[in-house]
């Protein structure tokens, strides 16, 4: 990917690449450019697919970033493959979906394939090649070990027979990671993985079926495949007979904590849309973004995509450095963080009323798309029922573990400190369960000790404490009950996935302490405007307010940790972000607008400086 040089580089690498790439897409409202926004609803409105969009993204090097570097490829970090998706779904989630789900595809011969297939499949996606993932089925959904699409060895190789549905970019990609039946009997142990290359396939063995229609991303490849006869050699095979289960279920401790980069780009989308409304509309008399209950409604949204945030990137640098608690933090990351963006963002539809209804008169009608689009992040790769039933056959295990305070604390304290170098990622390490619990919510009682310190010494504000101190209580409750908890392999309860909720907002609670706690001087100290959010640990006590509510709903708090000020604190650091061009962010994170805004402000400068020069040559004139 060739990017321009940064003026001048800063400590958040990730973002600042992110940022570059964001830049070289261009300004969302250039017309001549394949992300103008009214190009995009008019492709979704037509159900065609944004083919100029994906072909903008390929040629700027993004599926090098699907590869691993020991590939061939770009990715190194999988913070920065988080950023880059980010900003492309900040402006469409079609695309987003479309372009990444090559990365999807591949991620199987990543995690259990040889270092042979590795290298052939990265030269092929580095010089274009399409990768679909196909695992679902039309009569059994997310019930992988239903599955009846066969493989039967036959000489050479195996033998394809049977359907896999529901399956993006299954018609226009050039390959797809099949999950077969390869025994009878299936099972655990009844599956394999078969990287199918179509172009391969004998004439009339394969069947690429219709796209189905859909609610959102309507311009997506969303259709399947069929297989009838069709032979593939044995080097198909990605890893053992038997192991493909395993080697989905481990990819996918990776695809779901990657899927909440698709949350947060729609979430700055959702809200950038409505501040730029709340700032231009008036009402009685008055911006509406300076009404109280409008005011509210943007700082709210403004504090839970900065809480998601936290979250997804902790998460994101978690994949290197706490791997064995992947199958954990994946599932709490992939129910939450989707979930509360689609809260997001049905509160953002409030605030708009009617315009969030209109398909073309109102912000070229992405608001009503964006709302569509979003509902399908909570679907994939696990819904939010399979997330929260992950957690709860672990509750034992994670009960445990924050009982007995059980933590890497190398690696977490890795993982949450953003300018230190996170090592590289070793799918080996991967497990289907955490045999230690979870080093992030078990990291929470001693978050408040090491925060008490900082209140003691006049390092934080007192009220910050107050509401900790009440999360760490709900938390300890939280892990009480989730040993109590007698797990059942049929008819779980209701109230263990209620518990589970609760379970993922506790972590999220953890995971936004440990990061302003590892990064609140360092951030606090940068010559940006987002260094405001982290004085006086701002934004941390405002997102913990909010999960406080969650946490705590219906019920009147009397400790002050209701968040009424705080929030309101937020409200000139998230006109400062929109007003600069930059991505609602807890990291100085400068996109398109933003290179557009300065490119104005040199402009204008350039104006002022012509106009002195003439008045001086008439004032020398004169004088002379």
């Amino acid at each position: 990917m060739t990017e321009p040089q940064l003026a001048s580089p800063r400590r958040y690498a990730p973002y600042d690449r992110a940022g570059v790439f964001d830049r070289s897409l261009g300004h969302p409202a250039r017309r001549d450019l394949p992300f103008f926004a009214a190009r995009l609803r008019e492709l979704d409105a037509a159900e065609a697919f944004p083919t100029d969009a994906v072909a903008r993204l390929d040629a700027l090097g993004l599926p090098e970033h699907y590869v691993p570097a020991r590939h061939g490829g770009a990715l190194d970090s999988y913070e920065d493959l988080l950023q880059l998706v980010r900003v492309v779904a900040r402006r469409d989630l079609t695309v987003a979906i479309a372009h990444t789900k090559t990365y999807l595809g591949a991620v199987s011969t990543w995690v259990g394939g040889t270092a042979e297939q590795a290298q052939e499949l990265g030269a092929r996606i580095a010089s274009g090649a399409v990768v679909s993932w196909g695992l679902t089925e039309r009569a059994h959904g997310s019930d992988l070990l239903s599955g009846e699409l066969t493989a039967t060895p036959v000489a050479g190789g195996y033998r394809l027979d049977g359907e896999k549905w529901l399956i993006n970019n299954a018609t226009r990609s050039d390959l797809v990671c099949v999950l077969a039946r390869t025994s009878p009997a299936g099972g655990t142990r009844g599956y394999s993985l078969l990287l199918v290359d179509k172009a391969l396939l004998a004439d009339g063995s394969h069947t690429c079926l219709p796209a189905a229609k859909t609610h959102g991303i309507r311009g997506a490849d969303i259709s399947g495949i069929a297989f009838d006869g069709a032979v593939v050699p044995a080097s198909a095979l990605i890893g053992e007979e038997g192991e493909g289960i395993e080697t989905v279920l481990r990819c996918l401790q990776i695809t779901r904590t990657i899927c909440a980069a698709l949350s947060l780009g729609a979430g700055d989308h959702a809200l950038r849309i409505a501040t730029r409304f709340g700032l231009e509309h008036r009402l009685y008399g008055k911006r509406l973004i300076d009404l109280p209950q409008a005011h509210r409604a943007l700082t709210e949204a403004y504090a839970d995509l900065l809480a998601m945030e936290a979250v997804t990137l902790l998460a994101s640098r978690g994949v290197h450095t706490l791997t064995e608690e992947m199958s954990v933090s994946s599932a709490a990351v992939k129910y939450l963080v989707p979930t509360t963006a689609d809260e997001l963002i049905s509160a953002m539809g409030q605030f708009l009323g009617a315009r969030s209804f209109l398909s073309e008169e109102f912000a070229h009608g992405l608001f009503a798309k964006l709302e569509r689009d979003h509902r399908i992040v909570g679907i994939f790769d696990g819904n939010t029922l399979v997330n929260l039933n992950a957690l709860i056959n672990q509750f034992a295990a994670l009960a445990r573990g924050y009982r007995a305070g059980r933590t890497d604390a190398e690696g977490l304290a890795t993982a949450a400190t953003f300018d230190a170098r996170i090592p590289a990622f070793d799918p080996a390490r991967l497990l289907l369960t955490s045999r230690t619990g979870n080093s992030v919510a078990a990291s929470l009682p001693r978050g408040v000790v090491e925060l008490r310190e900082l209140v003691a010494s006049g390092e934080a504000p007192a009220s910050l404490l107050t509401v900790a101190e009440k999360l760490l209580s709900i938390s300890d409750t939280t892990h009480e009950q989730m040993a109590a908890h007698r797990p059942s392999p049929r008819d779980v309860p209701a109230a263990a996935f209620d518990l589970a909720h609760r379970y993922t907002l506790c972590c999220a609670a953890a995971a936004c302490l440990q990061v302003w706690l590892r990064n609140r001087t360092t951030v606090a100290s940068d010559t940006t405007a987002t260094a405001g959010l982290w004085q006086d640990g701002l934004w941390v006590e405002a997102v913990l307010c909010r999960l406080a509510e969650r946490l705590t709903p219906g019920t009147l708090p009397e400790d002050g940790t209701d968040g009424s000020a705080v929030l309101d604190r937020l409200m000139p650091l998230l006109v400062e972000q929109y007003d600069s061009g930059e991505m609602f962010s807890l990291l100085p994170f400068p996109l398109a607008e933003a290179a557009d805004s300065l490119a104005e402000e040199a402009g204008s400068l350039a104006e002022t400086a012509d106009s002195l020069a003439d008045a001086a040559d008439s004032f020398a004139e004169e004088a002379s």
